[in-house]
């Protein structure tokens, strides 16, 4: 056998440049170093820092199906109605007081917050024990709804 008759058993391979940016290599297309070169790496969704910082609702949450009265003091009824004049749901609306949307339905509670001078007829609400006193006070009537007993109430 001679020099040039001799041959390799395995061939000779290309060797393999690291670092390109492929599939393979040193660091594989992760580029340098840094959080996103790191094992494990997992950056979070920008939604789930929106959703990190919404409260945390606890405990049962239940909205009643009775909706609340509107609730007008005794100050919003002595700037705006004059002596003898009738205070009702429709009368308040008309006056801006209250916003009674198309179709719409509620009741009205007057609280005792402010003074009253006027004598003032009350029809169709709601009234506090304290709006109570300063309308009988001033002189003022106040009608029971629907015809048929007393829809004061006492509680604030």
């Amino acid at each position: 056998m001679q020099l040039h008759e001799l041959k390799r058993t395995h061939p000779l391979t290309k060797k393999v440049r690291v670092g390109r940016g492929g599939k393979r290599g040193k660091t594989s297309g992760r580029g340098g170093k840094g959080q996103s070169a790191r094992a494990g790496n997992k950056i979070r969704p920008a939604i789930r820092d929106v959703i990190k910082k919404l409260p945390k609702l606890r405990g049962y949450r239940f909205k009643s199906f009775r909706s609340k009265p509107v609730v007008v003091n005794i100050a919003a009824l002595e700037k705006k109605y004059t002596a003898g004049e009738v205070v009702s749901p429709q009368t308040l609306a008309a006056k801006g007081i209250i916003d009674m949307r198309k179709g719409s339905t509620f009741s009205v509670k007057l609280l005792g917050d402010g003074e009253l001078t006027k004598k003032l007829s009350v029809e169709g609400c709601f009234v506090s024990g304290s709006a109570l006193q300063k309308i009988t006070a001033a002189g003022g009537t106040i009608t029971p709804l629907n015809g048929s007993g007393s829809r004061i109430s006492a509680r604030t």
